[in-house]
């Protein structure tokens, strides 16, 4: 059976066109103590759709009741993702000069804390209980809940209006986009500025990156989604910052209309190569998902040839993208002998669906593994660098996407 969204949950055109079905899948973070292996998960239908008029892609949301309030990613795994952060950081102190910072979904505090070491004044807002403590411990005060419309009014009282509200890789995972607009609304103030950091659309049809959608991810927004979106709370998009972070994202930059800038050139720029990409054609998703099917036969393929050639593949990291892709294409333990992660929080779980063990990079040591399937692909450059001694020992890399290829 189907899960549909019946209208776009950024501009509210209704009956958004279907493209890429993916089954039923559990959530893409919800890892499988060895206790429970053999019991039977809950699943979901993951049906990827698109808004034909604002080029957002989505997926109804599905996300059990809670389900963040511990949660297992962070973003501090990366080495990437602290440089990146202390970039953004010292964006975020230019805005905010001595007034507030809000950073929603802080996470284990990683953007705040290099927040705080600019003399930054923040608040960090999480449901995840687990990771405000490691926020907390980072000096990172955080108030722990959902935020919402309510909330967000709740919160300009308590810490009085914010001149920079910040999100990065969550409003990806807001069910009801203007609820949580109409929180941001109460709390900016009148010049704030309202920041958004998400992967960009155009980049997921161009590098074939349909592991980017699942159920928390219940969107990837476009550019246009953006701004007919902030139109509804007189927010215009002022300004965006292309970015190679998580197979290319854009940071776009918010005012309220009676206080905006002239938006930078770039804004029209990037609308127009939205355009251009087809964003708004129903073609141009059709071909996507027939290259998807392609990719499917293709990895498929070769991970068969080298196991019949008596190799021993594992793959790197287990992010939530890599389970999308596990699921969708059925690659499980009997191809894959386990996964490695950096995230101690992961390592002796199992991956959702697939039930693939994962491990501490340790075993890369002691298994030698002769190919390494690298579902983490946005963070292959620094995973190749680390990995040096694997490749010096003969091991080869097999990147998936945008089309499965094998590095030596």
């Amino acid at each position: 059976m189907m899960a549909l969204m019946t209208r776009c949950r950024a501009c509210l055109t209704r009956s958004p066109h279907v493209f890429l079905p993916m089954g039923d899948h559990p959530p893409a973070n919800s890892f499988v103590r060895s206790e429970d292996v053999l019991k039977q998960q809950p699943v979901y239908p993951l049906d990827t759709q698109v808004c034909l008029e604002c080029g957002l892609i989505e997926v109804e949301d599905q996300v059990p009741e809670g389900f963040f309030e511990h949660y297992l990613y962070v973003p501090s795994g990366a080495t990437l993702m602290h440089t990146h952060f202390g970039e953004l950081a010292a964006i975020m102190k230019k805005e905010a000069g001595n007034d507030l910072v809000v950073d929603i979904g802080c996470n284990d505090g990683l953007l705040l804390s290099a927040c705080n070491k600019l003399g930054c004044r923040t608040i960090g807002v999480d449901p995840a209980a687990n990771l405000a403590e490691i926020a907390r411990s980072r000096g990172v005060d955080v108030d722990v809940g959902y935020f919402t419309s309510n909330s967000g009014a709740a919160l300009a009282e308590k810490y009085g209006k914010a001149k920079v509200i910040v999100t990065t890789n969550t409003f990806n995972h807001i069910g009801d986009l203007h609820d949580f607009m109409a929180g941001v609304d109460h709390w900016l103030a009148e010049d704030g500025v309202f920041v958004i950091e998400v992967p960009w659309a155009k980049n997921l049809i161009a590098g074939n990156e349909f592991d980017t959608v699942y159920h928390e991810h219940v969107s990837e927004f476009s550019l246009l989604s953006l701004v007919k979106l902030g139109a509804f709370f007189d927010l215009e998009v002022v300004d965006v910052h292309r970015l190679g972070v998580h197979g290319g994202s854009m940071r776009v930059f918010l005012k309220r209309a009676a206080t905006a800038t002239v938006p930078k050139a770039i804004v029209a720029e990037m609308l127009a190569e939205e355009r251009d990409a087809g964003m708004l054609s129903v073609e141009t998703y059709e071909d996507f998902a027939a290259r998807i099917e392609q990719v499917r036969g293709e990895l498929i393929a070769m991970l068969a040839e080298l196991k019949e050639a008596g190799l021993n593949i594992a793959g790197y990291g287990a992010p939530a993208k890599g389970n999308t892709l596990l699921n969708y294409f059925k690659i499980g333990p009997e191809t894959l002998d386990y996964l490695v992660d950096r995230n101690t929080l992961k390592q002796g779980l199992y991956s959702p669906g697939m039930k693939i063990p994962i491990r501490s990079l340790d075993a890369l040591e002691e298994q030698k593994p002769d190919i390494l399937l690298v579902l983490a692909w946005n963070f292959f450059d620094e995973i190749r660098q680390q990995q040096s001694a694997f490749s010096a020992r003969g091991g080869r890399f097999l990147v998936p996407l945008p089309r499965p290829v094998l590095v030596n």
